[in-house]
């Protein structure tokens, strides 16, 4: 029989000598070591079960499914996010006319990337709304009727581009010597856009689906590929011709366009929660036509947000190329740490859409801010860390003093606004998963364009702060938004928006 230690042990049974020693007292139960062994054995469990794409968002306790979740879409972010800072380290070898190329080509991508997103949040609040509902043929035709979309848009942009490089170079802000060096990577980059497209597109339906293992194997593929090509490419090495800069940008296309292939197969073949068939493939007015008025308005949200960016790299331009290099290195530096937690945001977009399929707003709710304080614990580490060591971070970058102290400086400003980003990040993708894009539009309109750029320029040029100012900036545009989202995911609007 056990007994509460906090009390003392009952007499024993029989007779008691004065001289005796006192009974031993029962031994108190030691929960600390076995309960703890037990912790880190469930934990493992639940993080094996996640990279298995285990789990259902709609029922259970809240912390594990958004675990469930969460492991393998924060690990598909980690994947890209390595995308942009892998480019950035070989091409730093180059020098800052080759790193100003890429950075002001991916100021330039941020139009596709914002195409790319803006149906990437039609098509997730669409298939996981259905999957919701249980009804896996409509979450097939949303996935379809996306994929045409982003085909004929990637068809437009890839044209364009690959046409007008050098002009868009030469518009950015970029001198002769950047556009004699960069116009291959941006001619590549932006013709064969399509990659793009579709690799977020069908990550987008995987993880409205609530399969997000898949999305992270295949961008674990894209970016394995990456890395092993880009320093053959770009240097030369072995067989390999020396492309110079154009060859990160043939390594990413190649990477990301055989993770397309075996996202395809997979749909088509392998799945068990989203299954093509030959019957998907055709066009459905309906259904597209919900796509286009959701991913419209996402599409101009996301618009909204990294043509903000675009405007910010003009003012950055305007103080010379040491001054655009290093803020191409901060932001990469930022993306790295930004695109993780963009993981836990879509995770607790796939929560919403899915549980109020199931007409479960509460759960719904719940889950947003959960999802909220797990990327505080997360950004506010991560935050810490590059105030403290930012100049050595920077310092993985082969770049000219006078740049790396333009990125460090850039770095701690940035990063002590990630407290505010991390949930800020987490409640807009909320709104998106519950089909009211609307709402973040408005935001990021506010925040970003009548505030950030604004201010940018403000701080930069009458203030004198120079590129410093551009930096304080975005600080102050992603806390505000944090603030504002707070204020109106708590109204609970968008519980009751259609898809």
């Amino acid at each position: 029989m056990t007994h509460d230690s906090s009390f003392p042990p009952p007499p024993p049974e029989g007779p008691q000598h004065a001289d005796s020693a006192p009974p031993d007292p029962p031994s108190a139960p030691a929960p600390s070591r076995s309960a703890g062994a037990g912790r880190v054995r469930g934990a493992v469990v639940l993080v094996a079960d996640a990279l298995r794409g285990r789990g259902d968002p709609t029922s259970g306790p809240l912390g594990p499914a958004i675990v469930l979740l969460a492991v393998p879409m924060v690990l598909e972010m980690a994947m890209e996010s390595v995308f942009a800072v892998v480019d950035v380290f070989f091409v730093s070898r180059l020098g800052s006319d080759a790193l100003t190329s890429v950075g002001l080509t991916e100021s330039m991508m941020a139009i596709v990337y914002t195409a790319a997103m803006g149906l990437s949040i039609g098509v997730t609040a669409t298939v996981s709304r259905r999957t919701g509902e249980g009804d896996a043929n409509a979450a097939a035709n949303a996935t379809v009727q996306g994929i045409l979309l982003g085909g004929a848009l990637a068809a437009i942009l890839g044209g364009l581009g690959a046409w007008q490089a050098p002009n868009l170079l030469r518009l950015m802000g970029g001198s002769e010597a950047v556009v004699a060096v960069g116009t291959g990577y941006t001619r590549t980059l932006l013709g064969f856009n399509g990659v793009i497209f579709l690799l977020f597109l069908l990550n987008a339906a995987f993880r409205g689906a609530g399969d997000a293992a898949i999305a992270m194997r295949v961008l674990w593929l894209a970016n394995g590929l990456n890395i092993v090509l880009d320093p053959l490419l770009i240097f030369g090495l072995g067989p390999f011709p020396e492309l110079g800069v154009t060859g990160a940008a043939v390594a990413t296309t190649l990477g990301r366009g055989t993770a397309v292939l075996v996202q395809l197969w997979t749909l088509f073949r392998i799945s068990d929660r989203l299954r093509l068939g030959i019957e998907h493939l055709r066009v459905r007015v309906d259904v597209m036509g919900r796509l286009i008025r959701l991913s419209g308005t996402g599409t101009f949200q996301v618009f909204v947000s990294t043509a903000s960016w675009i405007g910010l790299v003009r003012v950055i331009a305007s103080f010379g190329s040491e001054a655009t290099a290093g803020y191409t290195v901060a932001v990469r530096v930022v993306l790295f740490a930004l695109l993780p937690a963009w993981g836990l945001s879509n995770a607790a977009s796939t929560m919403v859409g899915q549980n109020l399929g199931a007409e479960q707003p509460d759960r719904a709710e719940a889950s947003a801010w959960v999802a909220g304080r797990m990327n505080l614990a997360f950004l506010g580490t991560v935050g810490l860390v590059f105030l403290v060591f930012a100049r050595p971070i920077v310092g993985l970058f082969a770049v000219d003093p006078v740049t790396a102290e333009y990125a460090v400086n850039g770095l701690r400003i940035m990063a002590a606004g990630f407290p505010f980003y991390a949930y800020g990040m987490v409640l807009t993708a909320a709104f998106n998963g519950a089909g009211d894009a609307w709402s973040p539009t408005w935001m990021n309109l506010g925040c970003f364009w009548f505030l950030e750029i604004p201010l940018a320029w403000l701080l930069a040029f009458p203030l004198g702060m120079g590129p410093e100012g551009v930096f304080v900036a975005i600080a102050v545009a992603f806390s505000t938004l944090a603030v504002v989202a707070a204020i109106f995911f708590r109204r609970g609007g968008w519980k009751a928006m259609a898809v």
